[in-house]
């Protein structure tokens, strides 16, 4: 196995498979290692002249702060991150998708209007965050590890969460964020991974309960209650109806069962975090690969993080399916560009500091790897936060870059799974929704087991290939959405993972 990895032929650097000391003579690259050089980063392979671009995947990822020799280690030191104008060509790579003629299937839950869910939860959603710790109380009465005879009569029920935020009040009752907040609480009270959902408010809250309902055209029912703290008398008096509606929840969301349905009724978020220099080589990729089977068998992917695709976003036009869904795409790059310069921020902020320990030097850099995890079939549509899901294939969600916020935009517009890339270590769960979570090298496998479902590490090893390691990500998708439960709900997360993003002034 080479030291190093040659990603392709036009690059100016490559990538270490293993720290590297100075004075290592790369075979395959014709120069010899000067200074240490650290797992994941990069190594110049030619002379780049100081202002000059440097190419990683043949896209430029920077510019030379200075002159760089070959055999040096390149990263924040002599690279920096320079704006430049992208050819976007929409549609230009766009093509004919190759549909499988017996799609794949999976064991899922077919609810009664022909939803089908990944998972069986009742959900206990707030208003607003007064309504928090009678929500949590509410589900706790449920929990398996605190009261397991509460829900040994319902082996067929995942459990009962809450999922609660910090907004809902101190802000405009019609303006965007209120909308924003509606739109996602919406998204899973009507999420098909929910049998039945409870709906806790305070009572004077701008967040008011039948708003919300109104907004998302939602009716209350028998799988929909909703109700407040301030008209239901106090705190043990919610608690304890909130406790007596599931406890009769309970029985009618016991009476599922599981049976063949097509890979079409899964929908994927794509995430990444923790991200390091091999994320764009192994677990992207890979991920990319499995999306690829997945769409060809009817299923639909979400691609999400907008500021984590700025500098790469020409590669995704090139797939749009028509000049609307590109200049969709180019329309919320350039709100993000003005979202930052009104908050004194910027898009070039990132990668963060265990990017950069990992090897990730620029954003450009880090797009581009995070691209990788779409695959190579079209761009059919761009979703608003949060917004339902309507269509089948490649989809991009414009969400934030923060994890958390991202995967819970992904959730409310229909993701029943989530597929969560790391190459630094991730602890993450994304309730009602399981997340699957991919290493992206051996290492960090080997350290996180714990929390990790599978390791792509092995790409970098040279055991397996980006294709075979695809092929079986995607099975282990199938076998997910069938009830076989991952790393994250073994350890229970997903409860506190549920982050709306919140827009505009707190009041």
């Amino acid at each position: 196995m080479l030291p190093v990895i040659r990603i392709h032929p036009a690059d100016d650097v490559v990538i270490a498979r293993q720290q590297l000391l100075g004075g290592t003579h790369l075979a395959s690259e014709g120069v010899t290692v000067s200074g240490l050089v650290p797992p994941g980063h990069k190594i110049a392979v030619r002379a780049i002249a100081a202002g000059a671009p440097v190419r990683r995947y043949n896209q430029i990822i920077g510019i030379a702060k200075v002159a760089i020799a070959p055999g040096q280690h390149v990263h924040t030191h002599n690279l920096e991150f320079s704006s430049f104008a992208r050819e976007h060509a929409a549609g230009a790579g766009a093509s004919p998708t190759n549909y499988v003629p017996e799609p794949a299937t999976f064991q899922g839950i077919v609810r009664r209007d022909g939803r089908v869910a990944t998972r069986n939860y009742i959900g206990v959603l707030t208003s607003v965050n007064c309504s928090a710790t009678v929500a949590r109380a509410i589900a706790d009465h449920f929990r398996r590890d605190i009261r397991p005879e509460a829900l040994a009569p319902y082996p067929h029920v995942d459990g009962v969460i809450a999922l609660t935020h910090g907004a809902g009040c101190a802000t405009a009752s019609d303006g965007e964020p209120l909308q924003l907040l509606r739109r996602t609480l919406g998204g899973y009270a009507r999420h098909a991974n929910f049998a039945a959902v409870l709906v806790v408010g305070l009572g004077c809250e701008t967040n008011q309960i039948a708003g919300l309902l109104e907004q998302e055209g939602l009716a209350s029912g028998a799988a929909l209650h909703g109700f407040n703290i301030q008209d239901t008398g106090g705190t043990a008096k919610t608690v304890a109806h909130g406790v007596e509606l599931i406890t009769w929840m309970l029985e009618e969301a016991n009476q599922v069962k599981r049976q063949p349905v097509p890979a079409s009724h899964i929908t994927v978020g794509l995430q990444c975090g923790g991200s390091d220099g091999y994320s764009g080589i192994s677990a992207n990729p890979a991920l990319g690969a499995a999306v690829d089977r997945l769409v060809r068998h009817g299923g639909t992917a979400i691609l999400s993080e907008t500021p984590e695709i700025y500098g790469g976003e020409h590669l995704l036009t090139r797939r749009a399916v028509s000049q609307a869904v590109a200049d969709k795409l180019l329309r919320r790059i350039r709100w993000w560009e003005e979202y930052c310069e009104r908050n004194d921020g910027s898009m070039d902020n990132n990668p963060s500091a265990g990017n950069k320990a990992g090897g990730l030097t620029t954003i450009l850099e880090k797009s581009l790897g995070a691209i990788a995890k779409s695959g190579t079939t079209n761009l059919v549509d761009v979703l608003e936060y949060a917004e339902p899901v309507k269509s089948k294939g490649l989809l991009f969600m414009d969400t934030p870059g923060y994890d958390p916020v991202s995967a819970t935009g992904q959730v409310a517009g229909g993701a029943n799974l989530i597929c969560f890339t790391t190459g630094r270590g991730s602890a993450y769960g994304c309730a009602p929704s399981p997340s699957l979570k991919l290493s992206t090298n051996t290492a960090l496998w080997l350290k996180q087991e714990d929390d990790i479902d599978i390791n792509c590490g092995e790409v970098v090893d040279g055991d397996c290939s980006v294709d075979e390691m695809g092929e079986r990500i995607f099975r282990r998708l199938l076998a997910t959405a069938s009830g076989e439960r991952t790393k994250s709900e073994v350890h229970g997360y997903g409860q506190n993972e549920f982050v709306p993003w919140v827009l505009g002034a707190t009041m």
